[in-house]
């Protein structure tokens, strides 16, 4: 009687396809090994958890289910006892810097309208924050910016003399996540 050795053998995935096609067969995967081992030469505390670890341990300290709070379960160190009362993560958005587009197209893909050159204009560029004090309200939110003096904040056409900037525009959006 032979016993299959490659069965039992863990296997080193080296493609997406070879990680399904060692799963298939039985082979316990090491999906993340190298990364591991190379973080911890760098002398980091590394920990590794299961998903079940994961969910014991914030089921046991009764916290909610989010993103945030599954990055403080994971492992065995997790602490008996984690207080995240007033904690409000932030939340970043990539938003990037705007298109490469030359000009505005229609429907059917053809030139409706040119993009103009310059990307800022009376000191203002797309995607800064700004509060805006007018007769008709206070508005706060990032802005578009036109190449005439009245810029698009949320649906509505702002003048640069109302507003005031909070953030300028780096490409990402932050936000503070209300959770209760």
């Amino acid at each position: 009687m032979t016993t299959d050795r490659s069965i039992e053998e863990p296997c080193e995935v080296t493609s997406l396809k070879h990680g399904f096609e060692a799963e298939r067969r039985g082979r316990p995967l090491r999906l993340g090994s190298a990364l591991f081992a190379r973080l911890q030469a760098m002398g980091l505390p590394v920990e590794c958890g299961s998903g079940g670890l994961t969910k014991y341990n914030r089921t046991t300290r009764d916290l909610p289910k989010t993103h945030w709070c599954d990055a403080a379960n994971v492992g065995k160190s997790t602490p008996p006892v984690l207080s995240v009362q007033g904690v409000v993560p932030l939340l970043i958005k990539a938003t990037g810097h705007g298109r490469r587009k030359m000009c505005v197209t229609d429907a059917y893909g053809f030139p409706k309208q040119h993009k103009e050159r310059k990307g800022s204009f009376l000191g203002y560029r797309t995607g800064d924050v700004v509060k805006a004090i007018t007769p008709k309200g206070t508005f706060q939110g990032r802005i578009a910016i036109r190449h005439r003096p009245s810029f698009r904040l949320g649906k509505r056409d702002i003048h640069p003399k109302y507003m005031h900037r909070l953030h300028r525009a780096d490409g990402y959006e932050y936000k503070q996540e209300r959770s209760a």
